[in-house]
């Protein structure tokens, strides 16, 4: 956990390829539940292959049918102690609690000797319910992302909240939407939190390779010398004064 600069904080960034298509999203609000997975190191790979084998049809399934919008499986890559996550996306609140729930009981049912290796690798976790900030991001949470993703965990005041989202939407929104649109980044995106721990805002960056990724942020802090974002920046970190980054390795996204 470290405090917020302004060259990290506000500008780094677990779902993301114009403005215009941001813009077109109107009011349109998304949700993401995420559950962030304690791994054992040495099963990681075992746990990957039972997503892979065991979970995956189940999850793609729910995209065909319209139960869901999409879902992710990511691995840690650089961070803190969250080694995988798991990102189911819907269209309203009600359809990811449903589809949430009923895939745990289709897992139980049809694999639960997979689903006990599973748990027995990955043995504790975190949920966390995200919710897209409309006319925020450079596309859709549900857009694809890239191979490489890019994550700030915020701890907010809670009364200036609101604050942090209108300097995101008229200060830096500009310049994350500038290298989209330069090909550094695929997608980016502000989400708030719904319900979870002590996170409260959520920064996410999307690119080909974590170095074009990291390329592409050290160019945006370029950005950043600016007087008026100086100034928005600094009024963001102290609204936002923590943070957490992780870097993710994407390795399933339907």
């Amino acid at each position: 956990m470290k405090k917020s600069t302004i060259a990290v904080g506000v500008l780094v960034l677990a779902l993301l390829a114009g403005n215009s298509f941001a813009q077109d999203q109107g009011a349109n609000t998304n949700y993401i539940y995420a559950t962030y997975f304690v791994c054992s190191p040495d099963g990681e790979s075992r746990a990957d292959e039972i997503i892979n084998t065991s979970f995956k049809p189940h999850y793609d399934a729910a995209v065909e049918h319209g139960d869901i919008l999409s879902w992710t499986w990511m691995q840690h890559y650089v961070g803190g102690y969250w080694r995988r996550v798991l990102v189911i996306v819907a269209s309203d609140m009600d359809s990811l609690l449903d589809a949430s729930g009923a895939l745990g009981e289709i897992i139980s049912d049809r694999t639960p000797e997979a689903g006990r290796s599973f748990s027995a690798i990955c043995s504790s976790h975190e949920d966390y319910i995200w919710e897209t900030t409309p006319g925020i991001g450079s596309a859709a949470v549900t857009e694809e992302r890239g191979a490489a993703g890019f994550s700030a965990y915020m701890r907010c005041d809670l009364n200036g909240e609101e604050r942090a989202d209108e300097l995101v939407q008229k200060v830096f929104a500009p310049i994350y939407d500038k290298h989209v649109g330069e090909g550094g980044l695929t997608s980016w995106n502000w989400l708030k939190h719904n319900v979870g721990g002590e996170w409260r805002r959520l920064l996410i960056m999307g690119a080909a390779d974590h170095k074009t990724l990291m390329k592409a942020r050290a160019a945006i802090i370029a950005d950043f010398d600016d007087r008026k974002v100086e100034r928005a920046a600094k009024e963001m970190n102290e609204i936002c004064d923590t943070h957490q980054d992780y870097m993710w390795d994407i390795l399933s996204q339907t």
